[in-house]
């Protein structure tokens, strides 16, 4: 398991949180994601042998978010 602190720029109030949350939380491997709104990044537990940062931050863009 690693454990990656991802900058998410565009979240502005609870939905964006949400939604953030959301996009990460549905690539396969994650196990785990805190998305911080005050500070705008998302902490996230993944398996390395199933996905990456860059999948982990292309569904973040996906949403309609910079990573």
């Amino acid at each position: 398991m690693t454990t990656e602190t991802i900058k998410v720029e565009g979240m502005s109030c609870g939905h964006c949180q949400m939604a953030v949350n959301k996009a990460i939380s549905g690539v396969d491997g994650v196990s785990k994601v805190d998305v911080d709104l005050k500070d705008g990044k998302a902490t996230v537990d993944y398996d390395e042998g199933k996905t990456n940062t860059d999948a982990i931050k292309a569904a973040v863009v996906e949403a309609g978010y910079k990573a």
